[in-house]
């Protein structure tokens, strides 16, 4: 306890606090708190970006029972890893994952760079991934910026510069890493980020129980519910999807998806996409069938309910189609014949796996 003391007296208010919270009233749980070996930091982080804790949690257990250590994950078919990420999303960080395992196991002796600068030239890691594991790994004093922290700093100096202004992210990131410990860097990192997840967070903030109240600028205007400020509002479209489940000899059509769009190289029924709404008329489906894929001969076809999933720039709403066929589609059509049990096998979008029907 003393030795603790000790440590804070030469540290500004607000990291004596942190630190001081972190380590009596931090109960906050996660299987990669105080890791030290970088694959598990990098596999943690990577599988976090865009993606919640409690979603990420299970994934990152699955990936390390399956590909306990870099090696493994690197010697993996691109198929089996796509599977094991189903339903993350952001399939560019499965790919990126799929090239720093292999360049880092086969190409740099099974070792991860050592230092910020050599962890950002790894694929799919910029400067937060790079500072944690620099941090977490090996003891760099690097800073991490998240929305956690950006959070807790525009709140408690009361700054409203934009957090995605170039003003602002030198802003922040020159206030983050002058109010960092230099020799527990780790510590405090981890003690901000689970700081703006269970106590200064985005809805409904911990203000009558926060340690940094007394200090916090935010608070003592009353503006703590428009504070971080953004400059950018990211601009949304809405897609419609229609999925045709297209049966022919106890076998189903599927495709890989190309490059380009969303959900690049995961498998997908039939797509006919329509820039309109369509109603439940089995006609109309026939129709698009018989226009776009040269086939209307169908021994039955049953229309499912509309269904929806919200993107981060897009929202997806679609039918799913189901039909089984008198004749089979023209391979012109770029879509393969699979039995169920080969279907098990692939990656398909969250948006398939969540509402498409059983088969």
């Amino acid at each position: 306890m003393k030795y603790f003391s000790n440590i804070l007296m030469n540290l500004p208010e607000f990291t004596k606090n942190l630190l001081s919270w972190n380590q009596f009233s931090n109960s906050r749980q996660m299987p990669w708190k105080g890791e030290t070996d970088p694959y598990k930091i990098w596999l943690s982080e990577i599988i976090l970006q865009q993606t919640r804790v409690e979603q990420g949690l299970a994934y990152y257990e699955k990936f390390i029972s399956r590909f306990p250590k870099v090696q493994d994950l690197a010697m993996a078919q691109d198929a089996e890893v796509f599977k094991y990420w189903e339903g993350l999303g952001y399939y560019s960080r499965c790919r990126n994952l799929l090239a720093t395992a292999r360049w880092v196991a086969f190409e740099n002796k099974g070792h991860f760079p050592p230092d910020y600068e050599g962890l950002l030239k790894l694929k799919g890691v910029g400067p937060y991934t790079a500072a944690a594991i620099a941090s977490f790994a090996f003891g760099e004093p690097r800073a991490v910026l998240d929305g956690n922290v950006f959070r807790v700093l525009s709140r408690y100096f009361g700054i409203n510069t934009p957090i995605d202004s170039l003003t602002g992210k030198k802003l922040y990131a020159q206030l983050a890493q002058a109010l960092l410990p230099t020799d527990q860097p780790g510590a405090y990192n981890q003690a901000i980020m689970d700081f703006g997840a269970v106590v200064c967070k985005p809805q409904a903030p911990l203000c009558s129980a926060c340690v940094q109240q007394t200090d916090c600028e935010a608070y003592r205007l009353g503006v703590v519910g428009d504070l971080p400020v953004k400059e950018k509002s990211i601009k949304k479209r809405t897609r419609y999807f229609y999925y045709f489940l297209l049966k022919w000899n106890n076998q189903y059509y599927v495709r890989q998806r190309g490059g380009g769009d969303i959900w690049q190289d995961l498998h997908e029924w039939v797509l006919i996409e329509q820039a309109e709404p369509l109603a439940t008329d089995p006609s109309i489906y026939r129709n698009l069938l018989k226009k776009y894929l040269g086939t209307a001969k169908l021994k039955q076809l049953r229309v499912g309910e509309e269904v929806r999933q919200q993107l981060s720039h897009q929202t997806i709403i679609g039918r799913f189609i189901t039909a089984e066929l008198t004749i089979p589609l023209s391979t012109e059509t770029g879509y393969q014949l699979l039995s169920p049990d080969a279907l098990s096998k692939l990656a398909f979008p969250r948006f398939i796996t969540a509402f498409s029907p059983r088969l």
